[in-house]
């Protein structure tokens, strides 16, 4: 294991990066009201950012180079500028927004407000509040199909889930009409929290995190869509079933293929396996004490693990369907985000106030790395790579 110290050092034993190139880790430190900013070529800490009151979600923009961080405590979006590393701007939302998400183009974002039973929809090129649409008690997980229809919505207090439907960024300009609204919800899904998107846009999985289920919801097609024509069944959304799996499910990793999702089971140390074809549960399998999150590498071969309860990253073979084993981290592992070339794997550790910086692959296999310093209980991390001129 290697240690850096606060000065860095450019990292060693992987690949090149070409002049120019930029990657940082931020990550929201929920008790010190701050963002800190790691540099992943020279594995150093660059700064530390003073945002909102309670940060606790972060979400990158995939066009342009801006982070977005939702402020729990001051009801406000913090708009970092990946470039200059500096908040440029503040847009107020609503009552505890507790999650963001970015749509496809880099123009919307959408940021659940738990307190306000809400959504915001924010116009990221003027940097305001555009809309509120009400959704279930106590919002928590957005996420976006990939077909850019569809707006899923967590409803942690009510045990449901909200469908609504967005127009794409380019059509909304057309019909001047982007806001959502609400299609479809779902209830018997106590403590709902995370949520998966299929890649083909077709269905959608919620963990009932204060049960020991998972929801499988059907979600309609296009209207005049092949699929639609072909089965008119497919115009509507439906549930399709509640899979039983582990106790408290609190997370939903899918393989990059769609073809599988993991459940984190933090009640019972265990992580299940769900065809997401059939939505049928497979494998059941332990992975360590109180699972948090999970990622899957692009290569759809390996899932990772945080675990809360072990200070450790669990590593489960998904092609050999076995344990194949774990690295240590500081205390209290939580969120995951792969480097943008995954050779490294970061963890926030919350209760240590750090970052394991754990390198995925060389001799003689997955191993910490180095661990990073951030702030009081870190607890979400987005990566941002950019190139900038010389």
């Amino acid at each position: 294991m290697l240690l850096l110290g606060s000065s860095g050092c450019r990292r060693s034993h992987f690949p090149d990066v070409p002049d120019g190139y930029r990657e940082y880790a931020y990550i929201s430190n929920g008790a010190s009201n701050t963002v800190s900013i790691l540099d992943l070529v020279y594995l150093r800490q660059d700064r530390t950012l003073q945002v909102g009151a309670n940060p606790s979600a972060l979400a990158a923009n995939p066009v342009r180079n801006e982070v977005y961080v939702a402020n729990t405590g001051s009801g406000t979006v913090s708009v970092i500028n990946a470039e200059s590393n500096q908040v440029v701007a503040t847009i107020p939302v609503h009552r505890q927004p507790g999650h963001i998400v970015v749509d496809p183009t880099g123009h919307r974002a959408y940021v659940t407000n738990s307190g306000s039973n809400s959504v915001s929809t924010l116009d990221l090129d003027r940097r305001r509040e555009i809309g509120v649409a009400g959704t279930g008690e106590q919002p928590g997980v957005a996420r976006i199909s990939s077909d850019g229809r569809t707006l899923v919505v967590t409803n942690r207090g009510s045990g449901s889930v909200s469908l609504f439907n967005i127009t794409p960024w380019a059509a909304a300009l057309a019909a001047s009409a982007s806001l959502p609204h609400l299609r479809a919800a779902f209830s018997h899904c106590p403590g709902a929290s995370d949520a998966a998107i299929l890649p083909d846009s077709s269905r959608a999985f919620i963990a009932c995190s204060s049960g020991h289920q998972v929801m499988a919801v059907s979600l309609a097609a296009a209207t005049g869509s092949w699929s639609a024509k072909k089965d008119p069944s497919l115009s509507s959304d439906h549930m399709l079933a509640l899979l039983d799996v582990g106790t408290t499910p609190v997370h939903l990793a899918m393989k990059p293929d769609g073809g599988e999702i993991f459940v984190s089971n933090y009640g019972s140390d265990t992580v299940s396996e769900i065809a997401t074809g059939t939505s049928e549960v497979g494998t059941t399998f332990p992975i360590g004490n109180h699972p948090m999150e999970g990622i899957v590498g692009a290569d759809n071969s390996t899932l990772w693990v945080a675990n809360f309860g072990a200070d450790s990253i669990g590593i489960y073979s998904i092609d050999d369907g076995h344990l194949a084993g774990s690295v240590h981290t500081g205390s209290a592992p939580s969120a995951l985000a792969f480097s943008a070339d995954e050779h490294l794997l970061l963890a926030t550790d919350a209760h240590s106030g750090d970052v394991a910086v754990i390198r995925t692959q060389g001799n003689p296999g997955p191993a910490l790395f180095t661990i990073l310093p951030a702030g009081s209980s870190p607890n979400a991390i987005a990566i941002k790579a950019l190139k900038v001129k010389q």
